[in-house]
């Protein structure tokens, strides 16, 4: 990517709006995200962060506003103008999703190494030999005995689905992965270590990140900027050092104390 490129907005995303009947989703959210960017999107339940996930991700539709992405070839494209054949081929190269239920971005019938060669085959690989040269090594990525590599995620525990589903979205390389709650109803220990993973891929990957989370721990060590939602609304954005230790809104003092008093 040229210095060019790599200066400008990867996604853009200007006035979303999404409502539920009476109940405010998300209203006139705008944002960007750079290249090599991780940016969390943090909020109390109900705050709308997920809504917005869905928006960015295009799995929600907005009922006003627009996200643009900046295709491989510099274009910045209205993903709503997308083809249904362009959204999937996105979705299986640029884009990957790692949900909070591992079980729900996963084929849990599927072996492991099946998981992460489905996706290299969506894009082109075909020899059986190499597809499963490179399932391997991604699952030593993520810290997975290679001995695994025929056994179904049912016999998984949860930290170990949830790094298999990050080596079946990592593998093809993309340059944009959303992230709900990847530590969500996971043990502490195994929080920290799942963390330390993340952390360390997306820095050798250099991709692009946005992270929905209620843990402001979370927040502060994976991400470079922070946008803090309440009632469907960004309240306050900044860089995430600055909006931790010097929140300027009453609600995000709140919910930086409370996670201080804890």
């Amino acid at each position: 990517m040229s210095a060019r490129v790599a200066d400008l907005p990867l996604l853009v995303a200007e006035g979303l709006s999404k409502d539920y009947g009476a109940r405010i989703g998300c209203r006139d959210v705008s944002l960007k995200i750079f290249p090599g960017e991780v940016l969390a999107v943090v909020g109390e339940s109900g705050s709308g962060k997920s809504t917005l996930l869905g928006l960015l991700s295009t799995e929600l539709a907005p009922d006003a506003g627009r996200v643009r992405y900046r295709l491989r070839d510099g274009r910045l494209a209205d993903l709503a103008g997308l083809g249904a054949a362009e959204k999937r081929l996105l979705m299986r190269t640029d884009w990957g999703f790692v949900r909070q239920n591992a079980a729900d971005g996963l084929r849990m019938t599927v072996s492991a190494g099946g998981n992460v060669g489905e996706r290299l085959m969506a894009v082109g690989w075909r020899n059986y030999a190499r597809i499963r040269a490179e399932a391997t090594d991604w699952l030593g990525r993520v810290e997975i005995a290679a001995d695994r590599i025929d056994d179904d995620p049912r016999a998984f525990s949860g930290g170990m689905r949830q790094r298999l589903q990050i080596a079946r979205n990592l593998v093809t390389r993309p340059r944009l992965v959303f992230m709900d709650e990847p530590t969500g109803g996971l043990d502490v220990s195994v929080q920290a270590r799942l963390l330390d993973l993340i952390r360390s891929l997306v820095a050798e990957l250099g991709l692009a990140v946005v992270i929905v989370t209620h843990d402001l721990a979370v927040a502060r060590l994976l991400s470079h900027r922070m946008v803090v939602m309440r009632h469907g609304r960004v309240i306050e954005t900044g860089l995430t050092d600055q909006v931790l230790d010097d929140p300027r809104e009453p609600y995000t003092q709140l919910l930086v104390s409370s996670v201080l008093a804890a």
